[in-house]
């Protein structure tokens, strides 16, 4: 093996960071028989990396205590059987008794114990936030600086003598991404900081002031990389050094992220996401702005020129089943992962400032949820995500810090949370996961500073309320009405729009008598309290799946000669509709795909069912299939042509009905829904008139697509996406296609535009990376 490549696979550090750590006096720690029959096993199938002894080969020592990718019980089996994502750690497919004698065997080789804590946390927690000025480079609890590394979990990869060695000598060990750089622009101005990455080409560096620089070394005349640390030795006597030691291991009762006053240098305020549009080089949230037209204002790409359009870079996940969208703000570019990791990233190369990787837990219910996360939210200098294990938290935007992080609910019951979270004044909203498992929905709302939960509002009346009335016998109970899409909030009227999903069992309605509210419905909410300012269900009584989760698009426009302010969205059922958005009145409805289920609407908005269209032990064939003629994929509003662009799907399926007894985070659809092979999943990106629900053009796609979506642009241009990995350019006006890019990889996320370096990019998803375009 070459010396280089002995560097790289140091590097990758496996399970946790490599250090040399002196053997433990076995004879006074006899071994247990199960450690005993671990050390078996660890040879056979561990020691070609790490050693006979477990201290380290080309792997790492695993008998330090330093574990980097968890040190739990739980975290070291999970780590054995499945391995590590994004390293050379394989997975080793073996019973998990077996995992536990080779942890049991590991515990042994670290048996020595480490040197007492001597301090007084609570000394530590004041040297540390005061007399000793850690906390100005430094982060416990979500509280201190960036410059320095976040302490808050330093417990679960340091020992005494590790911190010890830390505080008086830092220069000898400096880590990733801190290590300090020196670089000297064209104009002869010299900058120093922390490299949080570099390349042959570019830069990201962080200067003692917390401003990140992402630099492109064409436009610098040298870097020294400078080999040693911003953080000098300590000047504090021995007792205050063993102090701190002791704050960091142990801990303080007044850890915790203490008063927020944003980075004067990245601060997305609420004035900022309420006027989004006046930033259309950035992308601030989930939509693009908050009433969900998923519109960028950028106009440099046009149908003359879009033909020109060529890949940028790209930026691999490290995992499958992408369904994200980014956000960015002023040069940096946000996304998330399929298992709640994270990462930042230069938007005008793609090189990543930080990453944040979540250790979910091995009981998350995969047949209760999608194995996804589809977007940030952000507020200040803070990036909220929510998480498969159903926990809600805040993230530092400059470092992927954890500043808080709250349990929303018990993912053990089937929850899990899979959308973008909507940040609003004060306030972040989420929704629930909880439509297939007996579970019943809700929306939220936390603080964005603290976490706390300042309300709660149920999609399944509460008891006691006349609305329960809608479900039969104890139905409600186990209901659904799941909130699994990011809503639309409108400034103006202070009023959130959030849609909800349908009721359960999903095809079994004989057990559920009644419209079942708020099922398939959009809730008008206000967000100081939660209350309810009215409701419109699109499907009442649900039996095919078809969930109203779809975008409440709001836009401005005349309605039948008067002003109106407009709900808009295209509903999986395939009807069209529009609404007045201040009282939920009903103004107009059309089927906008292939659908045989209904006949029409009614004057207030009600479908008019056909016969012979429910599901039944033998199977009803209805169009469409329980996807719908569109999903979750982003339509688009576009204010300059004045159309509404969907993504549509056109499958038909056989619906069936079974009745089995509901048991809370165990599936309960109550039937199935077979897609007729014969007409297989076509697509179309269709442009719809708002007002009238008529179609005005359309583009067929081989493959429909439930989260492909649609980008339209002030450049005239529409963006969209399909199921077979193609990412297109439309005419806006005509749809006619002006380009388009094989990605060679599924696509189940919606494109979105920004502007770096005086370019306009369009960034889109793939199911395992992020591509971006750009014109020449």
């Amino acid at each position: 093996m070459t010396s280089s490549a002995r560097r790289i696979l140091s590097l990758l550090l496996f399970i946790m960071l490599p250090t040399a750590f002196p053997a433990p006096p076995q004879a006074l720690h006899p071994i247990s028989t199960e450690a005993q029959a671990g050390r078996a096993l660890f040879q056979r199938s561990c020691s070609g990396c790490h050693g006979d002894n477990a201290r380290g080969g080309r792997g790492p020592d695993l008998t330090s205590g330093k574990w980097r990718w968890g040190g739990s019980d739980s975290d070291i089996v999970r780590n054995i059987v499945q391995g590590i994502a994004g390293t050379q750690m394989p997975p080793f497919p073996m019973p998990v008794e077996e995992a536990r004698s080779i942890l049991a065997f590991l515990r042994f080789q670290s048996s020595v114990s480490d040197e007492p804590i001597k301090g007084d946390p609570q000394k530590g927690r004041s040297l540390f936030f005061a007399t000793a000025q850690c906390s100005h480079c430094h982060m416990v609890g979500g509280s201190g600086g960036r410059l320095g590394p976040d302490l808050s979990n330093i417990k679960d990869r340091k020992k005494v003598a590790d911190l010890r060695k830390d505080m008086t000598k830092p220069n000898d060990t400096l880590r990733e991404g801190f290590e300090t750089v020196e670089v000297e622009f064209r104009n002869g101005k010299v900058a120093r900081g922390v490299a949080k990455n570099m390349d042959t080409f570019s830069i990201q560096m962080m200067d003692p002031q917390e401003k990140l620089h992402l630099l492109l070394r064409n436009d610098l005349k040298r870097v020294t990389r400078l080999h040693q640390s911003l953080m000098p030795p300590t000047k504090t006597e021995a007792s205050g050094v063993e102090n701190l030691i002791a704050f960091l291991l142990k801990g303080s009762p007044d850890d915790g992220p203490g008063i927020w006053k944003p980075s004067p240098d990245f601060n997305v305020s609420f004035e900022r996401l309420k006027h989004a549009a006046r930033e259309p080089h950035n992308w601030l949230t989930y939509w693009g702005d908050f009433r969900g037209t998923h519109y960028s204002g950028l106009d440099s790409i046009t149908p003359a020129n879009v033909k020109s359009l060529k890949s940028e870079w790209a930026f691999q996940y490290g995992g499958s089943n992408v369904e994200a969208t980014p956000i960015v703000v002023d040069g940096l570019m946000f996304v998330t992962g399929p298992l709640n990791n994270a990462a930042a990233l230069d938007a005008r190369t793609g090189r990543p400032v930080w990453r944040y990787n979540r250790r979910l837990p091995d009981g998350v219910h995969s047949q209760c949820t999608v194995m996804t996360n589809r977007g940030f939210g952000i507020l200040g200098d803070r990036l909220y995500m929510a998480t498969l294990d159903t926990h809600l938290m805040a993230l530092d935007a400059k470092t992927g810090n954890v500043i808080w992080d709250v349990i929303v609910d018990d993912y053990q019951k089937g929850f899990s949370i899979t959308h973008a979270p909507l940040a609003i004044d004060g306030k972040i909203i989420v929704g629930i996961t909880s439509g297939e498992c007996a579970l019943t929905g809700f929306v939220d709302a936390y603080a964005a500073a603290t976490g706390a939960r300042l309300w709660r509002f149920h999609s399944i009346p509460q008891k006691g309320d006349p609305a329960r009335a809608t479900w039969a016998g104890d139905s409600a109970d186990y209901g659904g009405s799941p909130t699994w899409m990011t809503g639309t909030y409108d400034v103006e009227t202070d009023t959130l729009f959030w849609p909800t999903g349908n009721p359960g069992p999903d095809y079994d309605g004989s057990v559920r008598a009644g419209d079942n509210l708020y099922s398939c419905s959009v809730l008008a909410l206000d967000p100081n309290n939660g209350k309810l300012k009215w409701y419109f269900q699109f499907t009442p009584h649900d039996v095919h799946d078809w969930d109203a989760n779809e975008t409440p698009v709001l836009i401005d426009a005349p309605f039948k000669g008067k002003p109106r302010k407009l709900l808009i969205q295209a509903n999986r059922n395939g009807f069209y509709y529009v609404l007045d958005r201040l009282t939920g009145e009903f103004l107009l409805g059309k089927a906008f795909g292939n659908q045989t289920w209904a006949e029409g609407l009614d004057a207030k908005g009600r479908p008019i069912v056909k016969p012979n269209t429910d599901p039944t032990p033998e199977g009803n064939y209805v169009c469409p299939d329980a996807s719908g003629n569109t999903n979750w994929s982003s339509p688009s509003y576009d204010p300059k042509t004045g159309l509404f662009y969907v993504a549509v799907m056109e499958a038909c399926a056989t619906y069936t009905s079974e009745t089995k007894p509901p048991r809370p985070g165990e599936a309960y659809t109550g039937g199935d829904a077979q897609v007729d092979p014969k007409v297989g999943t076509p697509g179309a990106i269709r442009a719809l008139d708002p007002l009238t629900g008529n179609k005005v053009w359309n583009f067929n796609i081989h493959l429909g697509s439930a989260s492909a979506g649609v980008l339209s642009t002030a450049g005239g241009v529409v963006f969209a996406a399909s199921n077979d990995g193609n990412l297109i350019a439309l005419d806006a006006r005509t749809g006619r296609e002006l380009w388009h890019y094989q990605t060679g990889a599924q696509i189940q996320s919606s494109p979105i535009a920004y502007k770096v370096g005086g370019r306009q990019m369009i960034a889109i998803s793939t199911s395992s990376s992020l591509v971006t375009f750009a014109l020449p």
